[in-house]
């Protein structure tokens, strides 16, 4: 068995010089989708960025990847970054080029050349979100649903082993929002591993993973 792509042990972390949670033991393996739930301020988010190295370890063992957090240099933090897709509650695309001018702009920067190999993963990405025919649009050409997929899209670039979602529905209407969490769904099922923090119980109904919530400080089993 291929070990954890998380792993951690008693851990943590502290925003502010408080502490936002402690005692965390959590695991999460190739292809599964787990869910992060908890009130607002709860830790959720604090805990999606240790994992990319934003909020460090105050205390405890951790590991992404190959990558000990607690002791990860500021060179291989990049390196790090790119094995994982990060989604938002606000979309976080950049409004002065198009949909396909964003994730053009993230293949350049995270080293892609070749210009026909860059347009044939941008087509592959598109067409895995349904959005192959807004690639050419302005980004407030387009829906949030619209905008949330091609931040989905950016996203799986790299073809990351891990994705993470901070809220990815937080600002779309219902019926959007489910669609959202159908695409985060697929790409667990065909082998990346998903993380999603969010408000939805319902979501954990319709498209079942592991659910843990932050709560008094902790990470628990739902």
């Amino acid at each position: 068995m291929s070990s954890p792509l998380i792993e951690y042990r008693g851990v943590e972390i502290l925003r502010n010089e408080h502490v936002a949670l402690k005692d965390v033991d959590w695991k999460v393996n190739a292809g599964e989708l787990t869910y992060l739930i908890g009130r607002v301020g709860s830790g959720k988010t604090s805990l999606l960025k240790t994992v990319y190295a934003e909020v460090p370890i105050a205390k405890g063992a951790a590991r992404v990847f190959d990558y000990d957090l607690s002791a990860i240099s500021r060179r291989d933090i990049p390196y790090l970054r790119r094995r994982i897709g990060i989604v938002f509650q606000d979309f976080r695309l950049l409004y002065d080029r198009t949909a396909w001018a964003n994730l053009d702009f993230v293949l350049s920067a995270t080293g892609w050349t070749d210009k026909n190999e860059k347009e044939q993963r941008i087509d592959e990405v598109l067409r895995q979100v349904g959005m192959q025919t807004k690639a050419h649009k302005m980004p407030h050409q387009l829906s949030g649903g619209e905008q949330q997929r091609i931040a989905i899209a950016r996203a799986l670039l790299n073809s990351p082993g891990l994705i993470l979602a901070d809220e990815p529905t937080g600002n779309l209407d219902p019926d959007t929002g489910t669609q959202i969490m159908a695409h985060l769904h697929d790409i667990a099922a065909q082998g990346t591993a998903v993380v999603v923090a969010t408000h939805n119980i319902a979501f954990t109904r319709t498209f079942p993973g592991r659910t843990l919530r932050c709560e008094r400080k902790q990470l628990l089993s739902f």
